[in-house]
């Protein structure tokens, strides 16, 4: 999921400069009140991991004698929240950062962690998207600040042996994304998702224009659903903590979802008439839900329009 911030465009005239400086005034300070009354929330999941809610995407802390590791840092304002949040569980400052994807509601707090001295780490692909501005149909998202770009970055994915745990960071192709990772604590038997799952809150976002398809989000939960057991405490991107029963009705969700628009194109079907066949109703019951059920269609329906994405090579 990510979020975009309309800007005024300042006059190109320099007598408009005074003004351009203060509307960038007022909007860093519409975009601070906006989290104010933001509580954010820990939910300890064993010994030395938690969970963080707030507002964005959920967060991952990892801490013990080797440092405190982060998976996702939700936005800017939030961050002295966060490491108020991380220093009540005991934990030290954090060490090492890894980003899920790159959208904004996950990686918002990347430069003020980047300059606090964390090691960012991301997959290629989010590393390259914050490069550069990122465009789709909702708004524009500028490109990141050096301090907040990963610096170690990968292809397939890594493993890390922290705090007593082997943590397995997993490259999930062309799904949400084309750029996410999911991350697994092999002896806490936790298994972070980041926007591949959304858990009750909404129907699932597949971001078209960052290379994701719903083909690639089915993958991932299947992919997912092989490396957990019913004891496995799952982070979803956004909504509540989530057990393997329900990543599987996720699963079956997706998997019907996609097959029935499949049959629909199959039989000639245009997007609207598919969309008025109302193939995701039983699931789009969340008034307050990002993404409706004709968005999520539109977007099942234009992955399999796309040619299945070929292997990525490193770079």
């Amino acid at each position: 999921m990510r979020t975009f911030i309309s800007t005024s465009l300042g006059a190109v005239l320099l007598a408009s400069s005074a003004l351009t400086l203060s509307a960038c005034s007022q909007s860093n300070a519409q975009e601070t009140d906006r989290f104010a009354a933001v509580e954010i929330k820990a939910q300890p999941l064993g010994e030395g991991i938690a969970v963080l809610f707030g507002a964005g995407g959920n967060i991952g802390v990892s801490y013990g004698p080797d440092g405190t590791v982060l998976i996702d840092d939700q936005f800017a304002p939030l961050t002295p929240k966060i490491q108020a949040a991380i220093a009540d569980l005991g934990a030290e400052p954090v060490k090492y950062l890894i980003n899920t994807h790159w959208h904004g509601d996950h990686t918002g707090g990347n430069e003020n962690f980047g300059k606090a001295g964390a090691l960012i780490m991301a997959h290629d692909h989010v590393r390259e998207r914050m490069l550069g501005i990122q465009s789709s149909g909702r708004g524009n998202d500028p490109a990141s600040p050096a301090e907040a770009l990963p610096t170690v970055t990968y292809h397939d994915g890594l493993k890390l042996h922290l705090n007593g745990d082997e943590v397995h960071v997993k490259h999930m192709k062309h799904a949400h994304t084309d750029g996410d990772s999911i991350v697994f604590w092999k002896k806490a038997n936790v298994l972070h998702m980041g926007d591949l799952y959304f858990n009750k809150v909404t129907l699932p976002f597949i971001d078209l224009n960052s290379g994701g398809n719903a083909r690639g989000v089915l993958a991932a939960a299947e992919t997912a659903l092989t490396m957990v057991d019913d004891e496995t405490k799952i982070i979803p991107g956004h909504g509540p903590m989530a057990t393997k029963a329900d990543l599987m009705a996720y699963r079956d969700m997706m998997k019907t979802v996609i097959g029935l628009v499949e049959t629909a194109q199959s039989d000639g079907k245009t997007l609207e008439e598919v969309q008025a066949m109302k193939p995701a109703a039983k699931w789009d019951v969340n008034p307050d839900g990002f993404i409706k059920g004709d968005a999520f269609v539109e977007a099942v329906y234009k992955s399999l329009k796309v040619a299945p994405h070929k292997e990525d090579h490193p770079h």
